[in-house]
């Protein structure tokens, strides 16, 4: 036993005490900040501000995957077409961001290979 408070007592102390711990932890901190949290507090912002904005002949996909026209906005619910004379009752929540169609390439035909 007093072997081990002989070896403790021989390890030299760090000049900043007990905060030589601190410095890693808020360094990592100040870290995980910048990647992970403010960039999702920017987008989260930016979503809000798409559903404030939402309007009728908005094209929006919802968390469902279902994707349709904005045909009207009556406080947290939404009324989604999908289709001619479909409409579907969605929570304001429920709406994942704007549709963006896929971008048609024009390609020229191909001609049929000649013999």
């Amino acid at each position: 036993m007093f072997a081990l408070l002989a070896q403790a007592a021989d390890q030299p102390q760090s000049p900043f005490g007990g905060f030589s711990l601190l410095v890693p932890a808020a360094l990592f901190f100040v870290i995980f900040y910048f990647i992970v949290m403010r960039p999702q507090a920017r987008q989260q912002n930016v979503h809000k501000e798409f559903l404030a904005k939402l309007g009728k002949g908005d094209e929006v996909i919802t968390s469902g995957g279902v994707v349709g026209k904005v045909d009207r906005v009556a406080g947290d619910l939404v009324l989604v077409e999908v289709a001619n004379n479909v409409r579907l009752r969605v929570l304001k929540a429920q709406i994942s961001g704007p549709y963006k169609s896929p971008a048609v390439e024009d390609k020229p035909a191909e001609e049929p290979a000649k013999k």
